[in-house]
């Protein structure tokens, strides 16, 4: 009894001084590896808003109450959302069940007497058994790390998955909008096509004009007539798939505003390096690096002896039979060894497929990193055209309004044709409809730099 406790004792000794854990590379030197050739500058390449980028809550930056309820609805409903948030919860058992071997396992087995033995033996009893795995090369805690490794991963996909969502949500909030308004634009061309129908038959009515005026006239708007039917159509397409996003059946119902949101302010950009530990799908990225070298680390342990402790409590009697020269409870405890000598390689295979398994999450953490950079840098870039344009185009739309009414002018007192009124027109829609598609784009690029930042999305 003295040598098994001196034994015991041994082995506890060390298992108190066993391998420490290594640990996965950390941020900066797996940035070098997965990026070798991107040098992160000190500030951005586009002009950019000083300060620090803080993750505020951009929805709250457009003002509208119900684009921040849409957004609610949709994070309570989606179903894509609700895949993502499971996989959460399956990698927080998985967690549990890699950590439940550092503990001891402990098991009851009980028998009945008489006829519930089974045998006619009479023998009864119970016995309490306890195995324990001496985690001595870190096998055991590297797939505990794995396993919380990848819950994080998966919290931070969830986490990422929101902000794609209620990002979505808003973009597609404000291309329902525009297809409105672009409706509303061409209505506001067809209702002057039809003044120009009834302006030419005039004329043709009191020899100012002739067949041929009319027919222009007639056919400017049969084309105007059937725009307006494809923003129609477009704007019920936007409507179902918003409705989708939301959870609801895509009845093209909801009602969107009739203009579109201000243009907030300026964005805080922080500094180019703070990108990779902000954004929550690089850093499950950097995450699943951890997973994979923890896995690494656990196949490398395979490889070793396993040593087990074992103890036991047991109690028999019997009705039938006297159970001579035995105490009870009888106590024991041991030890035990299980070395893999030979298994055809496929201890080391799993070693390789591991490190290849590393290399693939660094090789991935490399391309989501230079996605995210590419992300923030055409946002700012498209987001400063778009300003550049959207003036551009309101200083076109009233050179060409101003145009239409002196061309109009001079078709009633006859000094011009219809041909020069339908151009001038057709300059003006023109001018107008690209108005709204840069204003209502500046807001899809505002939501996308957002995004690419890895800033928040919640207004409470």
């Amino acid at each position: 009894m003295r040598a098994t406790g001196s034994l015991l004792a041994a082995l506890l000794a060390v298992t108190l001084a066993g391998c420490a854990l290594k640990s996965p590379p950390p941020r900066d030197e797996l940035a070098k590896q997965a990026l070798p050739n991107l040098q992160v500058p000190e500030k951005w390449a586009e002009p950019a808003a000083a300060g620090a980028a803080a993750g505020e809550p951009w929805l709250a930056t457009f003002r509208d109450a119900q684009l921040a309820t849409l957004v609610r609805e949709a994070l309570a409903n989606n179903p894509d959302l609700q895949v993502a948030a499971a996989r959460v919860e399956q990698a927080a058992g998985f967690v549990k069940v890699a950590g439940a071997t550092l503990y001891p396992q402990v098991s009851l087995l009980a028998r009945g007497g008489g006829t519930l033995s089974g045998d006619s033996s009479g023998l009864e009893g119970v016995g309490v058994f306890a195995n324990w795995e001496i985690d001595l090369w870190g096998r055991v805690r590297a797939g505990r790390e794995a396993a919380s490794t990848q819950y994080s991963s998966a919290a931070l996909d969830a986490e990422f998955a929101r902000q794609s969502l209620a990002a979505l949500v808003a973009k597609s909030w404000f291309l329902a909008t525009e297809a409105r308004l672009q409706k509303g634009a061409a209505q506001d061309m067809l209702r002057s096509s039809e003044s120009l129908v009834a302006l030419a038959l005039d004329r043709q009515r009191i020899g100012k004009g002739d067949e041929y005026d009319v027919a222009l006239a007639r056919a400017n708007l049969q084309s105007t007539r059937d725009a307006v039917q494809q923003f129609d159509l477009a704007i019920r397409q936007s409507l179902r798939a918003l409705e989708t996003l939301l959870g609801r059946y895509p009845a093209a119902a909801l009602k969107v505003p009739a203009q579109l949101a201000a243009q907030p302010g300026a964005v805080p950009m922080g500094m180019p390096s703070e990108l990779l530990e902000r954004r929550p799908d690089v850093v499950a990225a950097e995450r699943r690096v951890a997973f994979a070298f923890y896995r690494g680390e656990e196949a490398k342990a395979a490889r070793l002896p396993r040593i087990s402790l074992t103890a036991a409590v047991t109690s028999i009697s019997s009705e039938l039979f006297v159970l001579k020269d035995r105490d009870n409870p009888v106590w024991s405890a041991g030890a035990g060894l299980v070395a893999p000598l030979f298994t055809g390689g496929a201890l080391q295979a799993q070693v390789e497929i591991r490190t290849a398994e590393q290399k693939l999450a660094v090789a991935e953490y490399g391309r989501v990193g230079a996605r995210a950079f590419g992300e923030v840098e055409g946002a700012l870039s498209t987001g400063f055209t778009l300003a550049e344009r959207a003036a551009i185009l309101a200083q076109s739309v009233a050179e060409n309004e101003r145009t239409l009414e002196l061309a109009n002018v001079r078709y009633r007192v006859g000094s011009g044709d219809l041909r020069a009124v339908q151009q001038q027109q057709l300059a003006v829609y023109a001018a107008r409809t690209g108005l709204l598609r840069v204003q209502s784009e500046q807001l899809v690029q505002r939501v996308n730099l957002h995004l690419a930042l890895g800033g928040g999305w919640s207004n409470q």
